[in-house]
């Protein structure tokens, strides 16, 4: 079927006269739906042109002759959640409605996780599980009602497949790591040196060629730093973050340095929205003291009125 297939193709007149530069254009554009690619290849000769055929009718979806494919082809075809399904859970669970000002936000929240958590290269580790309570513990500080800010993280992870018990968990073997170490400590087990568990997360990391960084890895590497005690600001943790996971995790940084200066930007808008409204607060208790002092004055007035009205009356009969 191969060699018919390219039997019919270069016996076409278009292609027969198309193995010239100044044609290739035209063959591209006939043959627009296939790999602009391997139409190029049509200018090199008879050969060249057999490959890219064999390579166009070979190809199927995760059998490909590539590490990546054998580790994950045998997820083909499999049902994923989508982000619109991941939101409806959501609602659902929640069962009431987002407060209008942190709808958009918690909208992201729920969409971002649900992808980074159907992804095949996805492997969940404490330092994750760090970030993304940290980012929720974050965005939702400032929510009106406790207890609903409560259920809202709640219904995030529950809606993308995530037990917030186990979670907790896993952020609190980091936490109680870091606690009472030093930067230098962090930088040696980020290097993999060692048998703690941040040691054990890098290892696992370096050893794995499609390892997947994601936002939250970001985040909770942020909470490590503030751990201990390294200046909360965006340029000093960004040069954290790049000796981190550059230099220590031999990882790309770009995103993780980006993800960073996110956080601060994000971080420091939620504390300028705190002060303001607590400044808002602040006015509206000073204006209601001040009505209610006013309310007391008319009151204490109204009072004396009808005392000194009722001494007339008297002093009246009395004569």
């Amino acid at each position: 079927m191969k060699s018919l297939a390219f039997m019919m193709l270069v016996s076409s007149p278009v292609v027969s006269s198309a193995f010239t530069h100044s044609n290739v254009a035209r063959v591209q554009k006939r043959f627009a739906s296939q790999d602009v690619a391997a139409w190029s290849s049509l200018a090199m000769g008879d050969d060249s042109l057999q490959n890219a055929l064999d390579q166009q009718l070979d190809y199927t979806a995760g059998a490909a002759d590539t590490d990546f494919a054998r580790k994950y082809g045998s997820l083909k075809g499999m049902k994923l959640k989508t982000v619109g399904e991941a939101f409806t859970d959501f609602t659902r669970i929640l069962g009431r409605p987002v407060n209008a000002l942190y709808k958009s936000i918690v909208s992201d929240l729920v969409g971002t996780t649900h992808l980074i958590t159907v992804n095949a290269r996805f492997n969940r580790d404490p330092v994750w599980s760090l970030g993304i309570l940290s980012a929720m513990d974050l965005v939702l500080k400032n929510y009106p009602e406790k207890d609903t800010a409560k259920e809202i993280m709640s219904a995030i992870l529950e809606s993308v497949g995530m037990d917030e018990e186990e979670l907790r968990k896993d952020a609190q073997i980091i936490l109680d790591w870091a606690e009472g170490k030093s930067k230098e400590d962090v930088t040696a087990a980020m290097k993999g040196e060692g048998d703690s568990p941040l040691a054990e997360i890098t290892k696992a990391a370096k050893g794995d060629e499609f390892w997947m960084y994601s936002r939250y890895f970001a985040i909770g590497l942020i909470k490590v730093m503030e751990t201990v005690g390294v200046q909360m600001e965006s340029d000093t943790a960004y040069d954290v973050m790049e000796e981190w996971v550059g230099k220590s995790m031999e990882k790309p940084t770009f995103s993780a340095c980006a993800d960073s200066d996110l956080f601060f930007r994000t971080k420091n808008k939620l504390d300028l929205m705190e002060t303001m409204m607590k400044e808002i607060e602040i006015r509206e208790k000073k204006r209601m003291a001040d009505r209610l002092e006013e309310k007391a004055e008319m009151a204490m007035r109204k009072a004396d009125r009808e005392q000194k009205f009722k001494e007339e009356e008297m002093a009246e009969v009395q004569r």
